[in-house]
């Protein structure tokens, strides 16, 4: 019973996270924040970052080892790359007008 009282006060805590910068956030934050990434992978963001620079778009996160398209997918919403919040995550589709 004290497991399901626990729960459901940590439950709106979980699906309320805030968007995380991806851009700005430590390893902690960024593994606490995704789905699918942990420490490592989240070690591993903050390493590709350091080396090459901010990310622009979530499909430089794909550049990161251990990262894919799925990974991405599942986090799309809650990835930001600025500290303005209202800014989408930038998808990096190809418009007909520029083929």
């Amino acid at each position: 019973m004290k497991n399901l009282f626990l729960i459901l006060i940590l439950l709106p805590l979980v699906v309320s996270a805030a968007p995380v910068n991806i851009n700005q956030a430590d390893a902690e934050t960024i593994s606490g924040a995704l789905e699918g990434i942990g420490p490592k992978k989240a070690q591993a963001i903050i390493q590709y970052r350091t080396e090459h620079g901010n990310f622009e778009s979530l499909k430089d996160l794909e550049n990161v080892n251990g990262i894919g398209e799925k990974t991405i997918k599942a986090n799309e919403k809650d990835i930001i790359f600025s500290d303005n919040s209202s800014e989408k995550p930038k998808s990096e589709k190809v418009s007909k007008e520029a083929k």
